[in-house]
């Protein structure tokens, strides 16, 4: 092999070394798209001390397996297993503050487990990291199982091509991340216009149990790559209950404002002075956007604020208004219904209910009609600057810029292993 090659393919080599050594996590990875380090949770409670002796070695119990059904309560699914009205009503006493007999959920699953014909236990799947588990002859008794739950670390690298819902899939990453991910991004990034060749790097952690991934535990940093910009987040808490993301500059990922007030499937209608009214078939100001949503999808405030009136406005419709300072205020329009107990004068936090879309007023069919004043003056929602919330305390920056150093250097490491592997591979 030629020389130059040779000395190419050295500091490649270490540089990736010196990246390493650099970034929060040591150890040598094994996968460059997925890395795994398996932790059990220090809240996990040991299959010993919780599942009764049959369940750990027993066979000679007949067992029957079921999914709670529509309208089946405790009481009707002991008797219906065999217990008699007053054996169900003993067993529900029993169970007092360890379990809440009335949260039973339709389509969870259950086994029952029978010695000769009579019923012994019923084991209940409360979620999927544990069990209930009642004891089903006198002394009646119930137990919580928690299953061993592990945490692992994670990177993710994916691209959009189709959707990210698609991609995710796609690359062997969980789709809860996506919630993840747009619950941090919700003030900066529209998840409902994501471009092909977008791009986002995550490290993160998640919960496993049963070798399926149960919940995205940690963000810890992130690149989004977003129309040719990259946009980081960093996680830091600096203890005082409050943000714990950042972009890097230390401004908060929390931003005044969401850039959507509802899940929509399109946007049917833009801002505009000079648009067709669909009815009338008038050329007047539009000074909203119209998002075509399904009759019932929940309609968000997409800020703190006071509601300054809940009421039918001819053709918008039912319509809520809320001013949120002394420069913004918002609009949601063509509402089916308002949020129960929503009345003028009442305060708001982001993210709360304000309605329930619907075809009110002037309509060809179910929509929001979404709109936005800036010191009186409409202006398009798609193109409004947010200012950022509190950023990062001035005495924790210097922490701060190091944490997000070390993980964008583990990112980077991450992402050159795999043209190292093909390069040694040519050798």
């Amino acid at each position: 092999m030629p020389m130059k090659r040779n000395i190419a393919i050295l500091s490649v080599c270490m540089a990736v070394f010196a990246l390493s050594v650099m970034s929060c996590g040591k150890k040598r990875e094994k996968e460059p798209e997925v890395e795994t380090v398996a932790e059990v949770s220090a809240d996990t409670v040991s299959a010993a001390s919780c599942l009764p002796a049959f369940l750990s070695g027993s066979d000679s119990l007949r067992t029957v397996d079921g999914k709670i059904r529509n309208g089946q309560f405790f009481s009707t699914l002991m008797t219906g297993l065999g217990l008699t009205n007053q054996q169900a009503y003993d067993l529900a006493q029993a169970c007092d503050s360890v379990f809440d007999v009335r949260s039973l959920r339709v389509g969870n699953s259950y086994t029952a487990y029978y010695s000769s014909d009579a019923l012994e236990y019923v084991m209940y799947a409360r979620d999927r990291a544990s069990n209930v588990i009642f004891r089903c002859t006198p002394p009646y008794e119930v137990s919580i199982y928690d299953k061993p739950v592990t945490v692992e670390q994670r990177y993710a690298d994916v691209t959009i091509n189709s959707s990210l819902w698609n991609d995710m899939r796609a690359a062997d990453v969980s789709p809860l991340l996506i919630v993840s991910l747009s619950d941090i991004y919700a003030w900066t990034i529209d998840f409902f216009a994501l471009q092909k060749g977008d791009r986002f790097r995550v490290l993160y952690e998640e919960k496993v149990c049963d070798g399926d991934v149960i919940a995205i535990d940690t963000v810890r940093y992130a690149v989004f790559s977003h129309g040719g910009v990259e946009l980081p987040m960093v996680m830091f808490n600096q203890q005082d209950g409050g943000n714990i993301w950042w972009n890097e500059k230390g401004e908060s990922m929390r931003k005044a404002f969401l850039k959507a007030p509802l899940n929509y499937s399109r946007i049917s209608s833009g801002f505009s002075y000079a648009r067709r009214h669909p009815v009338t078939r008038k050329v007047q100001p539009h000074t909203g956007v119209d998002y075509a949503a399904p009759k019932g999808t929940p309609v968000m405030t997409i800020g703190d604020g006071t509601v300054i009136s809940v009421k039918y406005e001819g053709a918008g419709g039912n319509t809520v208004r809320i001013r949120h300072n002394s420069v913004y205020t918002t609009a949601y329009l063509h509402l089916s219904k308002y949020a129960k107990g929503l009345k003028a004068g009442q305060r708001v936090r982001q993210g709360d209910v304000i309605g329930y879309v619907g075809s009110t007023g002037r309509s060809t069919g179910p929509h929001l009609d979404f709109r936005v004043w800036k010191n009186g003056t409409p202006i398009n929602p798609l193109k409004m600057d947010s200012p950022p919330a509190e950023p990062l305390k001035s005495e924790n920056m210097e922490a701060f810029e190091a944490v997000h150093a070390s993980c964008r250097a583990r990112i980077d490491t991450l992402q050159a292993l795999p043209l190292v592997r093909r390069l040694f591979d040519s050798l």
